[in-house]
């Protein structure tokens, strides 16, 4: 009696509570009911309507979402307004697709950096949108509307569908506002974003990569970190401050609310507040996914991601063209490379999916007296076994054959090819070569056929050798055989025969294009191997994978549910899926290993001990050298005397946090957030409060740069500055 009792206590300690101290990313519509008594416990000065409130400005109101073009409402970065001037501070890394954009060998500004003396020489980047958040609004009853437990998925999906769909048309109706709902906890509730987006976006500065990237894809993920990842942007409104489309007749956006900076600084234990758009978070998964994500799709995506890498990254060195062509590029594969190395790390450390084993052991036995989530565990069981085969055919398709330059750009001439095959649709196929002449103009700018032919043999060498044989297309099988698996022979042949690789062969296509030259296309053997993968994914991976992946959702929802209705003295926050959210914590160090303890701070200092000009990622610019040496610091230093860098907090933070303003206990801006350090990445699945850390980038070096080294007084001015 007295070991069963014992058991159960230790199961219930393991488990409870799903949230910790600092842990959650929280929903401003919320804050008042569950979460601001506990921010103000732990530091904060101000009120739930401070941060959130329709009717008066708040902290909100400064918050830019940042997002491409035809997808607004997926935001891949996060941002803060510091002038009444529309500018904006982001982070280096989520402008670097705009930097590298606008970079040339004459104007580098990746090597050089940029800066913008006056409003004129700002640069316009029209594929990309700022969306600052209206309001947010249940509307849950709304979207299930209509939904009976005697609905099949199919009936319950389309209903929730149209649904939404009327909602948005009611909201956006008579209004420049665009409206989005997302379903939240696994889809038991809906929530309703409403948003006004600007689309000129205008970028103001960036310091050189040596700076905005200091320590690379070496530190990248890790601490202590010395990275001035920040860059700078402006938004421009009509004249009546709305939104409107890139014109020269636009004005700067004269927002409500900006922040104010503090350079007061910051101390061990002071309260700090992440606001922001982050991207996915699944804190619920059963054992079963995790250990699928863990011992399959991590570990394949690391491997082959690791071999373009090591390729790339010989190309880059050995030539600075090159390297202004792949950066961005690189930088992205690295990114998510590093991160699941360290995530796999931290699961295995923290024995993740045994702890989730328990849970799941001790939602069985409540589930015994709870008849509708009885089953569910042994469900999801099943249907893990059944989708590991197929997810590992999905990934190693994705991150092998279609990683493929020239197989990936040959396969968007597909639309081209289905057009010109039908009769009378001369608009459409004109159409479709106008938008491929301005693909391969982008795709060609960043393209060097060395690296695509030689990552194109080693990753075919995985694909062929490593996928499940089951999932592997008949076209890659003959290539297999014809060339005796000498990947070498087969991708010299491939780039002398396809015009995919060459942009003169491309544009003499698309400017003589006639209605019989799909045929060229069909027979081009990157063409093939991308439309005969492409479909062979269509026709045996993907309704399987979908009618899984569909009965996965159910278990999810049921699952949520029940946790929820278990642990009914918690409080729960929904995963993160790029809807606005509040995450907050303290300033602290942690300890990553036996012996070892990370302070929270870095300085200039640290810098300055790392510069190594033979190492690419260490070499440190000359000015800022001098300006170390000659203590040319101004107020942008700390009680030592040292220019702060980078600290570290407790904030729960993920992909899309990137650029999010941290604001101390008083609302001020004292950092912009831009990473996590790599022994806590597992916190996506499974947050631990004792090694999860967000690094940020501390505001006074954000202002000793654009000060001291870029000498851009006239951004400085419009910034308020508060000591």
């Amino acid at each position: 009696m007295r070991k069963g009792f014992l058991l159960l206590f230790i199961i219930l300690f393991i488990s409870l509570p799903l949230l910790r101290a600092a842990e959650g990313m929280w929903m401003p519509i919320l804050l008042k009911k569950y979460t601001i008594e506990e921010m103000q416990k732990a530091g904060f000065k101000l009120t739930a309507e401070d941060i959130y409130d329709i009717n008066k400005a708040s902290l909100k109101d400064a918050v830019v979402g940042l997002g491409y073009n035809g997808r607004p409402f997926s935001h891949f970065c996060s941002g803060e307004l510091v002038s009444d001037q529309g500018l904006m501070l982001t982070n280096h890394h989520c402008a670097y697709r705009a930097i590298q954009k606008h970079s040339t060998l004459e104007h580098d500004y990746l090597t050089d950096g940029f800066w913008a003396y006056n409003k004129d020489e700002e640069l316009a980047n029209p594929w990309i949108t700022a969306s600052f958040l209206k309001r947010m609004e249940d509307v849950t009853s709304e979207v299930l509307k209509g939904i009976t437990d005697e609905m099949t998925e199919e009936e319950r999906e389309a209903t929730i569908i149209e649904n939404q769909k009327s909602i948005i048309e009611k909201t956006e109706e008579g209004t420049h506002y665009r409206a989005s709902i997302k379903q939240f906890f696994a889809g038991n509730e809906y929530y309703m974003s409403v948003y006004e987006i600007f689309e000129d976006v205008r970028l103001v500065g960036a310091p050189p990569s040596a700076i905005g990237k200091f320590g690379g894809d070496t530190d990248n993920w890790s601490w202590p970190r010395h990275t001035g990842d920040f860059a700078m942007f402006r938004i421009y409104a009509s004249k009546t401050n709305e939104p409107n489309e890139y014109s020269e007749e636009n004005v700067p956006y004269k927002p409500v609310m900006h922040y104010e900076i503090s350079v007061k600084g910051i101390n061990k234990g002071d309260f700090t507040m992440v606001l922001g758009y982050p991207g996915t978070t699944e804190q619920h998964l059963p054992s079963f996914a995790v250990e699928l994500k863990k011992n399959h799709i991590n570990p394949l995506r690391i491997d082959l991601r690791g071999k373009r890498l090591n390729i790339m990254n010989k190309y880059m060195e050995k030539d600075k063209g090159v390297r202004i062509q792949y950066a961005s590029k690189y930088a992205g594969i690295a990114n998510g490379w590093k991160k699941w190395i360290g995530e796999n790390n931290g699961m295995d450390r923290f024995e993740t999916i045994k702890n989730k084993k328990i849970l799941e052991n001790e939602f069985e036995l409540w589930a015994k007296s709870n008849k509708a989530y009885q089953g569910i565990i042994e469900a999801y069981k099943n249907k893990y076994e059944a989708l590991t085969p197929l997810q590992e055919g999905f990934y190693y398709a994705i991150e092998a054959v279609l990683s493929i330059e020239t197989v990936d750009f040959a396969g968007q001439f597909s639309r081209l090819v289905d057009d010109a095959k039908k009769e009378d649709n001369q608009e459409k196929v004109k159409k479709d070569i106008e938008n491929l002449k301005e693909r391969a103009e982008t795709h060609f700018k960043d393209f060097y056929t060395p690296i695509d032919k030689e990552i194109t043999a080693e990753v075919l060498h995985v694909y062929i050798n490593d996928a499940p044989k089951a999932y592997l297309p008949e076209i890659i099988k003959e290539i297999d055989g014809k060339y005796k698996g000498d990947m070498q022979k087969y991708a010299k042949k491939l780039f002398d025969k396809t015009i995919f690789s060459d942009k003169e062969q491309v544009l003499d296509l698309l400017n003589n294009f006639s209605s019989k030259d799909y045929k060229k296309i069909e027979k081009d053997p990157a063409y093939q191997v991308n439309d005969h993968v492409v479909e062979f994914y269509k026709e045996n991976i993907q309704p399987e994978y979908a009618n899984h992946s569909d009965e996965i959702d159910i278990l999810d929802r049921k699952y949520v549910a029940g946790l929820r209705q278990m642990q009914s003295d918690e409080n729960f926050y929904p995963d993160a899926n790029s809807t606005f959210r509040i995450g907050y914590g303290k300033v602290d160090g942690y300890e990553p290993r036996d012996g070892v303890a990370y302070s929270y701070q870095t300085t200039l200092k640290g810098i300055i001990e790392k510069d190594n000009p033979e190492i690419y990622d260490y070499r440190v610019p000359e000015k800022l050298k001098k300006l170390y040496k000659t203590k040319d610091f101004g107020v942008y230093t700390n009680d030592n005397g040292e220019v702060p860098v980078c600290f570290i907090g407790t904030n729960h933070t993920t992909g899309g946090n990137s650029g999010s303003p941290v604001l101390n206990a008083e609302g001020r801006l004292i950092g912009i957030n831009f990473d996590r350090a790599w022994e806590g990445v597992m916190s996506d699945i499974t947050y631990k409060p004792e090694i999860c850390r967000n690094i940020m980038l501390d505001i006074r070096y954000v202002l000793f740069i654009v000060d001291k080294y870029a000498e851009a007084q006239n951004l400085i001015d419009e910034m308020i500055i508060v000591k």
